[in-house]
């Protein structure tokens, strides 16, 4: 098994705060907008991208909230363990809003469509976004694409991208892993 670099730490920061920008653009104050980290690995990125906002750009009310979608999935019951549940926490309700899921790899499109499904029981939103860290082409099985990403990578066949954050891998990389 070999990987490969894509982003170090410096590139997922810069890359960190071209997102935030391009949200500032589409999204200015923030008073109808609300961030909603997909569980689990979401959370680190729309943690990010809300400290960004906060810290570098004065924005105050920034709403986040993280969703659990395990029991959601279409492939819930086919594994041989019983997948574990996350914690989904929105203390608001979505109804009216224009949501951005943050999620830090798009693939299959499957874990979106789940998290379309499952934010349903928090209101029905205006709009619905999508904000990514990697976008992998040429693997999605829906019709589903990021109004943000961060890099675009063409990963194939058995190909793997792996991001670790510092909160729970110790650091800020994206690897390529081939088998």
């Amino acid at each position: 098994m070999s990987q490969k670099l894509l982003l170090s730490a410096k590139e997922i920061d810069i890359i960190l705060h071209r997102l935030a920008c391009q949200l500032i653009e589409n999204h200015t104050h923030f008073e109808n907008t609300v961030l909603i980290g997909v569980q689990p690995r979401g959370i680190f990125l729309a943690d990010r991208i809300k400290n960004i906002l906060v810290k570098d750009y004065n924005l105050s009310d920034v709403k986040m909230g993280y969703l659990d979608i395990t029991f959601y999935r279409d492939d819930f019951r086919r594994g041989e363990k019983p997948l574990e549940a996350n914690k989904t926490h929105i203390d608001f309700t979505v109804e009216d809003k224009r949501v951005v899921f943050i999620d830090d790899v798009l693939y299959t499109g499957r874990s979106i469509r789940s998290a379309l499904t499952a934010i349903q029981s928090f209101g029905r939103p205006t709009e619905i976004e999508l904000l990514t860290l990697i976008d992998r082409r040429f693997s999605r099985h829906l019709p589903i694409q990021p109004n943000y990403r961060g890099r675009q990578v063409d990963a194939i066949n058995q190909e793997k991208v792996k991001v670790h954050w510092l909160e729970n891998s110790g650091e800020d990389a994206v690897y390529l892993i081939s088998n």
